[in-house]
């Protein structure tokens, strides 16, 4: 899941304007106040309605985050809805982000967003690898999204497997920091003789239709059990032996994908929440802020605004976006909280295959055992814990931290092992 602190694709703050003749002046200012920790200067800098959304204390906490300022690129400068913006490719020690820095007319910050950096363009597939890449499209009324379908090599049809992302906007691979999960797990299931596809969430896609209010099912659910059935009915699959492999957000939402494809023949919840994701939420961010052993007085308030936030999304009194965590619609929230993945899985009539790393600190072990509580006597459910791998499914030794994810890894061939182990026992 992409939390505000942890991923980087927090939206700060948006207002309107007019256009400035030098906005690469104010922007490059902001990062120098910034770079240089003086966070009072940035927030002077600011709209007054940005600097409502963003104290200091909460944006020195988010800066921080990201690591050391190690280099910058060249901006580019557009103009959207009357406004200038200006993109600043910038290279931190946890990984390298893009900030979007908004100036209005009187030469002020009206908005910063902070994203990863556009990923380069995957690895062709290896010579001799024994499987191929071909374009397959999700097709739904709503816009297609565009995917890929790697094909093993060799006669069909082949059994499946749906790749279902994470939360927030996410590419075909799930490209995280340096690393690309869904990429290895595509190719490595295709090398050993299992048909997978993955395609782009529709909030990467089509940005544009989560501008108003949103439920779960519309960010995931609904394509989800779109591409199953697509899938199911190409020639090269064996429409009898599909699977839905959800990774975090999309390992929760597994048994509700796989319920309502038709098509699906079990589901694999990979570091899937138990709980809901606001509890996650609250967990993970203090755990960060605790690794170096105490919390700040900055970090505290940050805590402490997150902790407002996340009632105001519990809470059944209208709340707007900027009132809540992320900046997500209270629709999204509710539909979110409406979520009971165990009772869900505990009604799936399908098998499972259920897998944890021991040093995921976004889904910990309490999910774990949360699962094997509600599940308990299932004997269609696989269990496979593997101590060494974070949330990404990387091996490392100690706790797991935002410095690890900015590190090109690849997911544990002990993982697909697995998963390709489970997906042909199931006939």
């Amino acid at each position: 899941m992409r939390i505000a602190a942890l991923l980087l694709t927090t939206l700060l703050a948006c207002t309107v304007g007019n256009a400035h003749a030098t906005p690469r002046d104010t922007a490059q200012q902001l990062i120098d106040h910034l770079q240089a920790g003086r966070t009072d200067a940035a927030e002077a800098m600011f709209t007054a309605q940005m600097a409502a959304a963003v104290p200091a204390d909460r944006l020195k906490v988010l800066w921080d985050s990201l690591g050391a300022l190690q280099s910058r690129g060249e901006p580019q400068i557009t103009e959207q809805q009357g406004m200038q913006v200006v993109a600043w490719p910038l290279q931190f020690a946890n990984g390298a982000v893009v900030a979007q820095v908004v100036v209005d007319a009187q030469d002020k910050v009206a908005g910063l967003m902070l994203r990863p950096a556009p990923p380069t363009a995957a690895p062709p597939v290896p010579p001799h690898a024994g499987y191929s890449e071909v374009a397959f499209d999700v097709p739904q009324a709503r816009g297609a999204l565009p995917g890929t379908l790697a094909v093993p090599q060799g006669k069909g049809p082949f059994p499946a497997v749906v790749l279902v992302h994470g939360s927030g906007p996410q590419d075909r691979d799930e490209t995280i920091g340096g690393s690309r999960p869904f990429l290895d797990i595509a190719r490595g299931l295709a090398a050993q003789g299992i048909a997978v596809l993955r395609y782009e969430k529709r909030s990467h896609a089509h940005p544009e239709q989560f501008q108003g209010s949103f439920s779960i099912d519309d960010e995931t659910t609904d394509d989800a059990v779109a591409a199953v059935a697509a899938l199911a009915a190409d020639a090269r699959v064996d429409g009898a032996r599909v699977f839905v492999l959800g990774h975090s957000l999309g390992g929760m939402m597994a048994p509700r994908i796989a319920s309502r494809a038709a098509q699906a023949r079990g589901a694999i919840l990979w570091a899937a929440p138990a709980r809901d994701l606001l509890a996650l939420l609250a967990e993970q961010n203090r755990y960060l802020f605790g690794l170096d052993g105490s919390i700040s007085s900055e970090e505290q308030a940050f805590l402490d605004t997150l902790d407002a936030q996340i009632a105001a999304a519990r809470s059944s009194a209208p709340a707007t976006p900027a009132q809540l965590p992320l900046g997500v619609p209270q629709a999204y929230w509710h539909s979110l909280l409406a979520v009971d993945a165990r009772a869900e899985a505990k009604a799936l009539g399908k098998p499972m295959l259920m897998l944890q790393g021991g040093r995921d600190f976004q889904v910990p072990d309490t999910d774990w055992t949360l699962w094997q509580q509600a599940l308990q006597g299932r004997t269609d459910v696989q269990w496979q814990r593997f101590a060494e791998l974070n949330h990404l499914g990387i091996a490392g030794t100690g706790a797991s931290s935002l410095q690890e994810y900015g590190r090109a890894g690849h997911v544990d061939t002990r993982l697909v092992d697995t998963v390709a182990g489970w997906v042909k026992a199931q006939r």
